[in-house]
């Protein structure tokens, strides 16, 4: 049991008497069950552990509820928030019927999306870096009774709060609308928070990078480094699980909805990605900005598939209100070295290692392992059909003329018309058994009650154009 050794010289390192078992939901937020130390032993960790998976949504009936927490002890880590030392490490779900694998966990999925590049012959490895932005607010309200529906977003760096009379004064120095894109402090409030964010992520066990103000007031980003697939998925779980914490414990309330403020930009995160053979990178070559041809193929699937891709890439119904023109949102399906309005960038690098593609539509509540293997999905589709993307656009799209703007494919513009596009459009998210036509389903059908929630539900905005017509 040498894996167990890691888990369980850990527990011994910083007496802890708590191990927190934590895996994902189909929707992306992290769950946990915490256990005590007496109950881990060789055969927890090589058996698993049972617990109720019918109050998971999405997952088993409540006549079915049995399932089993299988741990990977390569990612236990100390989690810093508890009062009592407690280890948390991930957990893969298993069906107890047939001690597999259970289809509808997202990691177990992520896994077989990698064993799935190998199996293809393509590549053995692929490297994900997602760039997650967020908001930070002071104050939080929202109600959504049948008669009384409104929320309220409050923080000290609004340009609304300009002419705000604060007890303690008000000092003036905070971003413009658009204007948060890097400026030093005091108008950047926000740079003790963010290292604090970064340096908590960096001792859970995640390479760091950097952290920076975003465009939007309030909004913001960190950098983690570029990862397998699985790894990089669950660097991007440690990554918003210390944001929400962090900002907790400085008594705010952090959020990654895409669109949180009108008028202002929204929180994207761009994905880079690439596949590796052994040691060779196989997106470098000697076509458009030194990329490969088979880094154009898997472009090309990303482009084809992308309207089924946003189901999963952009789950939510707030997700297409950043996905409009004229707010840096990547909506138009095309790609491009330079151009930023397109859906696919290719960031500039002289190392042939560095060379990958960036897929921007993407936005941070997406269920990265989910969402990661579709990607990979969609692309090693292209490379196996040899999808050709076009040529590349090396104008500013948005400001394309209308005639030459309409030849241009665009992201779903809805909820609703990414279910549909996802309806039609998954046979190749199902190749080696990825995903199950049954995950995709139930998947389907949770994405359907939110669209049907949203689309019944009287809206503020409603009532200011049409009450007294």
């Amino acid at each position: 049991m040498a894996k167990a050794n890691i888990l369980f010289d850990l527990i011994k390192k910083h007496g802890a008497q708590y191990v927190d078992l934590r895996f994902t939901d189909p929707r992306g937020k992290l769950q946990h069950v915490t256990q005590h130390i007496d109950t881990i032993d060789d055969s927890a960790v090589a058996d698993g552990l049972m617990f109720d998976g019918s109050s998971i949504a999405g997952w088993k009936a409540i006549n079915e509820s049995d399932m089993i927490l299988k741990m990977d002890v390569d990612t236990a880590i100390v989690d810093p928030f508890y009062a009592e030392p407690t280890v948390a490490v991930y957990c893969d779900i298993y069906d107890p019927a047939t001690n597999e694998a259970y289809s509808r966990c997202p990691r177990s999925v992520a896994k077989k999306a990698e064993k799935y590049l190998v199996s293809s012959g393509i590549g053995t490895q692929a490297f994900f870096g997602p760039e997650a932005e967020f908001f930070v607010f002071d104050d939080v309200r929202f109600s959504t009774d049948p008669t009384d529906s409104f929320f309220k977003l409050e923080s000290v760096e609004s340009p609304s709060n300009s002419g705000r009379d604060y007890p303690e004064g008000n000092l003036g120095h905070r971003p413009r609308t658009k204007g948060g894109y890097f400026p030093v402090n005091p108008v950047d409030g926000s740079q003790d928070l963010r290292t604090e964010m970064l340096s908590v992520i960096k001792q859970m066990g995640v390479e760091v990078e950097k952290h920076h103000h975003e465009v939007a007031a309030a909004q913001h980003e960190l950098g983690i480094k570029f990862a397998s697939l699985v790894r990089s998925a669950d660097n991007t779980q440690i990554y918003k699980y210390v944001v929400h914490n962090v900002a907790a414990m400085y008594g705010k309330t952090a959020t990654f909805m895409p669109k949180p403020i009108f008028g202002d930009n929204g929180s994207g995160m761009h994905v880079h990605q690439s596949i590796w053979k052994g040691s060779t990178p196989l997106f470098a070559g000697k076509e458009y900005a030194g990329l490969s041809q088979t880094a154009l193929y898997y472009i090309g699937g990303i482009i084809k598939h992308a309207k089924a891709l946003n189901a999963i890439t952009n789950p939510s119904t707030n997700s297409y209100k950043r996905l409009v023109p004229g707010y840096e949102a990547p909506v138009l399906l095309a790609y491009s070295s330079r151009n930023r309005s397109a859906s696919c960038r290719i960031p500039y690098t002289t190392s042939p290692k560095g060379k990958r593609v960036e897929v921007r539509f993407p936005d941070p509540l997406a269920n990265p392992y989910l969402a990661y293997a579709a990607m990979l999905m969609a692309g090693l589709d292209g490379i196996r059909n040899k999808i050709d993307p076009g040529a590349a656009a090396e104008k500013d799209l948005y400001h394309l003329p209308p005639k030459e703007l309409a030849k241009i494919p665009t992201v779903c513009a809805s909820l609703e018309e990414a279910i549909k596009a996802l309806e039609k459009d998954h046979d190749f998210l199902l190749k080696g058994d990825v995903f199950t036509a049954d995950l995709i389903e139930s998947y389907l059908d949770l994405k359907r009650e939110e669209w049907d929630r949203f689309r019944m539900a009287p809206h503020p905005v409603e009532f200011d154009m049409y009450y007294s017509s």
